[in-house]
This record gives C-alpha cells, structure tokens and sequence, in this order.
C-alpha cells in the first residue's frame, strides 16, 4: 500500500481528500494534517509514501513546507509531493516546480482527476522499482517525456486544442464521447471528434462502441497513453 499524508486547513477538505485516497486501490491515509509544522512533524513520525499537499496553510505556505522537506536537515525523509491548491499564480506553480512537486493540481477538481494522478504516481514508482540500469527510453517513460506533439500532428490540427483533449481525456479516465468532450473542452463537436479519432488512430487513446436503442453505436474515447 502506498501511504498517504493530506495536508490541507479546511478539515472538510482534508476529510474529502482523505476520501479520495481511500478509495483509490493501492493507497491507503497514512495521516491529515491542518497546518506546516505539523505537517512536518508529520512527515518526520509516519513517514508517508507521499504528502498531498495544500498551499494556503495558516503558519507556513506550502511551498516553504516543500522546501523544508528538500532541505539538508531532511535527508532521512523519502517521501514526494502531490501540491493540490487553488492557487493559479505562476511564482507558486514555479516555485512548486522548482522545490521538486511531483505534481500541481488546481482546485476544485474531481475525485477521478485527482485518482488518475495518484495512479500515474502508483505506475512511476512500479517502473522505477522495476528498473535496474536505465536507458534513455526508461528515463523518459519515468519522466513522462515524449517527442513534440507539433511533430507528429496531421495538417489541419493544432498543438494547443490537442493538449486540451488531451487533458479532457486525462480528466475523464472511464472516457467519453465527442460530444461530451467537446462540452467538457468549450470547442466544436467537429473539431473534438477530429482530435479524438487523431489520438484513438496514433494508439493514444482507446476507441470502444456502445449501442443504445435505435440508431447508430455512440463512439467513446478513453486515454491510453
């Protein structure tokens, strides 16, 4: 089981987190925690597997708790950060960045976006603890990183509207359809099916068929990766 500690200050949010985690196969709470230091106290006595972590707390934001738990002092802690705020401000996302977050999701977001990032964790740490010696290929599968989307895309389709489905679909893990897609991403139904059938053809994205009455199948699209 990976071991989780939620840090957030509002305890309806901690709890409804708490929730989130619980419910996702393989992880289990290891601790909440309402404010920085005791978040580190925390971190220091239960030593989780991963902190999922709020910004906004009433002693010491978050970012200064993250740096605290990179710091020379903390060398005996093995644990990574979730960073989950409503925080839109590009210093912190920066500086999330650069104290070493796994991870930055804006709130409010929905128990599956928040699942599908703890499952993309439970498959990271899988790949690392079955590696020996990497290679490029290993690292770059660890590290998410994949040629440039501009390279490989059909004339006629953009970068920007194919990270947006991209991320539509990251964010609707049991799929959806070009309708809903194009709801959920504030663009033409044409222009998501156009998308859709670009990831589900270049092996993305998973194309199933589901029959209802009268008429023809509804096509839905799931992200493989």
């Amino acid at each position: 089981m990976i071991r989780v500690l939620v840090v957030d200050d509002d305890f309806m949010v901690a709890k409804l987190h708490s929730r989130y985690v619980s419910d996702t196969e393989g992880f289990e709470v290891a601790g909440v925690a309402h404010g920085g230091a005791e978040a580190l106290r925390a971190v220091e006595r239960l030593r989780p597997d991963l902190v999922l972590l709020d910004i906004y707390l009433p002693d010491m934001d978050g970012i200064t708790v993250l740096r605290k738990l990179r710091g020379d002092d903390s060398s005996g802690l093995d644990t990574d950060v979730l960073v989950i705020t409503a925080s839109r401000d590009t210093d912190t996302i920066r500086g999330a960045l650069r104290g070493g977050a796994l991870y930055y999701v804006i709130k409010p977001f929905t128990q599956s976006a928040l699942q599908e990032q703890l499952r993309h964790y439970a498959a990271t740490r899988a790949k690392l603890d079955a590696l020996g010696d990497a290679g490029q290929d290993d690292v770059d599968a660890v590290f998410g990183a994949r040629p440039t989307v501009s390279r490989t895309l059909p004339k006629g389709l953009n970068t920007r509207t194919a990270d947006l489905v991209e991320r539509v679909l990251r964010e609707h893990p049991d799929g959806l359809s070009a309708a809903e897609c194009a709801r959920a991403g504030e663009i033409s139904r044409v222009a998501a099916r156009r998308y859709l059938e670009y990831f589900a053809e270049s092996g993305r994205a998973e194309l199933s068929l589901k029959y209802g009455g009268t008429g023809r199948p509804e096509h839905r699209y799931r992200w493989t990766g």
